[in-house]
């Protein structure tokens, strides 16, 4: 599979247009050199149309210079992401599959619309030869069930110039009557009468349903890179599927009472499955940090804790990719929708629900810190994260103040990790190591880190329960 960013800009235009005079714009010495091409494409999606929804759109292609498979997806500002497969297959390929199986889960693929394109296509050069871009003009019949339509539009696509190329050349097109395209592609055109129009701004949404959608978004945003492994995706889906059931269990009157206990134990199970892969590294840089300094006569233990945790990731990535493929995680993604997707009733202030979840926060902490017992804290760790999260989902109505009290509380919740964190790098090393003065050595440290930030702890207290932090929680 070939994966490859493509930036281009798409405009509608009439029969009778006639592409411009392009040289001279943003560098642009020679436009000669046109290809014609016909396409002919097959999209493929669910029957409710799920990948486009969710700006995704798979495609089966045939003429120009990389027919088969293509699924786009989305990138950076004007930016799309392209997956391509050679081959005249007619089964989706299973790489490309895995790519949307959060989406489409067990509904079945078959064809959407089918897309013939006669397309002439000029480089767009410097006077060094170097293409600057591709312009593409394109005659276009679509079909989609018993739909026909066509119509003719420009494509501009990036090589190797830059924005301003783009924006230069849009400048021509305009003025020789080109207008920005009516939809994001071509086969969203197609579809457009099948496609459900985004919610209308004018209507307020309920902050738990948003919260709680924008969670589960996340949850299946980052499924395809936490599948490779990769360590922001891993930690981001973890977060997300934390942050879900959170408000699952602060905001539980906002929900079907039924349906939220079972499915906050199955977050925690996918959380679990993430946690394998996450923690160990984040174990194997507090563990090893300072080891370079310590001297060679530490390099074999180094060595044996690197070892012993990149072994514990690469078993809990195997466990995390047969736990993405499972019915149970995607039972569970389905369950999610049904739940964060239905309305939700009127079931109170949400501002007093964080005040009895920050107050319990405050009581659980200030006991653990009288008893100074380690598994207390830990527990009051897991409660400022809840308030934490339950400050968040009003954030944005409250504004400024409310984003203060969530840098307040991180740095809380922070100081109660890196605790937490000294505490479980002490077991680790105890599973690992022998009884040797090295292991020793890198025992104390984390001895010494637990007391410093422990000593830290209430002076962050302090910090969260400042007045002027909390004074509009206590009003709204």
């Amino acid at each position: 599979m070939e994966t490859a960013t493509e930036t281009e800009r798409k405009y509608d235009v009439p029969e009778s247009f006639q592409l411009p005079d392009l040289t001279g714009a943003a560098g642009i010495a020679r436009v000669d050199g046109a290809e014609t091409h016909d396409l002919d494409a097959t999209y493929f999606d669910t029957e409710d149309l799920r990948l486009m929804k969710n700006r995704r759109t798979l495609r089966r292609r045939s003429g120009g210079h990389d027919a088969g498979w293509h699924l786009k997806t989305p990138a950076d500002g004007d930016g799309r992401k392209e997956h391509r497969m050679s081959g005249a297959s007619e089964q989706v390929p299973d790489e490309l599959l895995a790519l949307v199986r959060t989406y489409v889960r067990h509904r079945p693929l078959a064809p959407v619309a089918r897309l013939r394109t006669h397309r002439v296509e000029t480089p767009l050069r410097d006077e060094s030869g170097r293409t600057l871009a591709l312009i593409a003009q394109d005659q276009v019949r679509a079909e989609s069930g018993d739909d026909h339509s066509a119509w003719q539009e420009i494509e501009v696509e990036l090589v190797d110039g830059d924005e301003k190329v783009l924006a230069e050349v849009e400048k021509v097109l305009l003025k020789a009557g080109a207008s920005p395209a009516a939809g994001p592609s071509k086969v969203a055109r197609a579809l457009a009468g099948r496609l459900t129009p985004p919610e209308s701004g004018k209507n307020k949404i309920n902050p738990v349903s948003r919260y709680a959608r924008e969670q589960r978004d996340a949850i299946i945003e980052h499924d395809p890179a936490a599948r490779r492994g990769e360590e922001d995706a891993v930690h981001k889906m973890r977060v997300a599927t934390r942050r879900l059931r959170s408000t699952l269990k602060s905001f539980r009157r906002w929900f079907p009472e039924q349906d939220t206990a079972e499915l906050g134990d199955e977050l925690r199970w996918l959380a679990g499955v993430l946690g394998a892969v996450r923690d160990p590294q984040v174990l194997e840089g507090k563990l090893l940090a300072g080891v370079a300094e310590s001297g060679p006569e530490f390099r074999a233990t180094a060595h044996r804790i690197r070892a012993a945790l990149e072994h514990r990731v690469a078993k809990g990535r195997e466990e995390l990719v047969a736990a993405l493929d499972s019915d149970r995680y995607l039972n569970l993604l389905d369950r999610i929708d049904a739940l964060v997707d239905a309305p939700l009733p009127a079931a109170g202030n949400p501002a007093k629900r964080v005040r009895a979840v920050l107050a319990k926060a405050d009581d659980r902490l200030d006991t653990a810190l009288a008893d100074g017992v380690d598994e207390e804290l830990h527990a009051a760790r897991k409660k400022y994260k809840q308030a934490r999260y339950a400050v968040e989902l009003i954030a944005p109505e409250a504004g400024k103040p409310a984003k203060k009290l969530v840098k307040a509380l991180t740095g809380l919740q922070d100081g109660l990790g890196a605790h937490q964190d000294s505490t479980i790098a002490r077991e680790t090393l105890r599973e690992i190591g022998p009884d040797s003065f090295h292991f020793g050595v890198l025992y104390g440290r984390q001895e010494a880190v637990g007391k410093e930030t422990l000593n830290a702890v209430p002076v962050l207290k302090r910090a969260s329960r400042r007045k002027k932090v909390r004074r509009w929680l206590m009003k709204a």
